[in-house]
C-alpha cells in the first residue's frame, strides 16, 4: 500500500485545524496537527513531513519566523511550506514568500483550492529520479556510472545536462515546454527563469557533439529528443 503524504498542519485555531485535517484525510493525505511552533519542531525532528501548512499568526513564534528557521535548516529546507493567513495585502504576501514559503493561501479559502495548492507543491518538490540506463539509437546513458556515450565514444556532461538528457531520453519523441522541463529536471520548486533551460540545452548540444542534432527545438513550444535519421546532419 502506498504511503500517504504527511502534511504537518501548524494552526492554533482548533476549528480551522479540524476542518483542514478532515478534508486532507478524506483526500488521501495524512494530516498531523500541532498548535504552535514548539509542537511543529518536535514533529519535524521526529519525522520529516512531505509538506507544511503554516499559519502566520501563532502563539510564541510567528509562522514567518518558523519559515525562516526551517529554510535555514538543510534537513528541512526541501520541504514545501504553504503559508495560511488572513493577511491578504501584497506586502504581506511578499514577506511570506521572502521568508521561504512556496505558496500563500488567504483565509477564507475553499477546500478545493487548498488541495490543489498542496498537490501542486508536492508535484514540484523533487525532480524525476534518474533511470538506471537508457538508449536512443547510438546514444547511451548509464545513471549508475554517470556515463554517456555516442557511437561508443565517451562524452563529458555536467550534472544538470546529464539530468536533462536523461529526462529527454526517457521521454523521446515528445515535445516538452520549458516549464515542464523546469518541473521535471530541476524540481525542488526553486523559481528559475525559463531562459535557464535554453542555456542548458545549448550546453547539452555542445557536449553531445555530433549527437547534438538529436535535441530539436520546436518553435513556440519547447524541445524534443529524437533519434538521428540518415538525412539529418551527423
Amino acid at each position: 500500500m502506498a504511503k500517504l503524504p504527511r502534511i504537518l498542519v501548524v494552526e492554533d485555531e482548533p476549528a480551522i485545524a479540524e476542518l483542514i485535517s478532515v478534508n486532507l484525510r478524506h483526500n488521501g493525505f495524512q494530516p498531523i496537527w500541532v498548535a504552535d511552533g514548539d509542537g511543529a519542531q518536535r514533529e519535524i525532528n521526529e519525522v520529516l513531513p512531505d509538506a507544511i501548512l503554516l499559519d502566520w499568526m501563532l502563539p510564541g513564534h510567528s509562522g514567518l519566523a518558523l519559515a525562516r528557521r526551517w529554510r535555514a535548516d538543510p534537513r528541512v529546507k526541501p520541504v514545501p511550506i504553504l503559508m495560511i493567513t488572513a493577511r491578504g495585502d501584497e506586502p504581506d504576501k511578499v514577506a511570506g514568500l521572502d521568508a521561504g514559503a512556496d505558496d500563500y493561501i488567504t483565509k477564507p479559502f475553499s477546500t478545493q483550492e487548498l488541495l490543489a495548492r498542496i498537490r501542486a507543491v508536492l508535484r514540484r518538490r523533487a525532480p524525476e529520479s534518474v533511470a538506471d540506463s537508457v538508449s536512443i539509437g547510438s546514444l547511451h546513458l548509464d545513471a549508475a556510472t554517470h556515463r554517456v556515450s555516442y557511437e561508443d565514444r565517451m562524452l563529458k556532461l555536467g550534472p544538470t545536462e546529464f539530468k536533462l538528457l536523461n529526462y529527454l531520453m526517457k521521454h523521446a519523441e515528445r515535445v516538452h515546454s520549458r516549464g515542464q522541463l523546469l518541473d521535471k529536471v530541476w524540481g525542488d520548486h526553486v523559481y528559475i527563469e525559463e531562459r535557464t533551460v535554453d542555456v542548458h540545452v545549448k550546453r547539452l548540444r555542445e557536449a553531445l557533439g555530433e549527437a547534438g542534432a538529436m535535441v530539436e527545438t520546436v518553435r513556440g513550444v519547447g524541445y524534443r529528443l529524437t533519434a538521428l535519421t540518415p538525412s539529418q546532419p551527423h
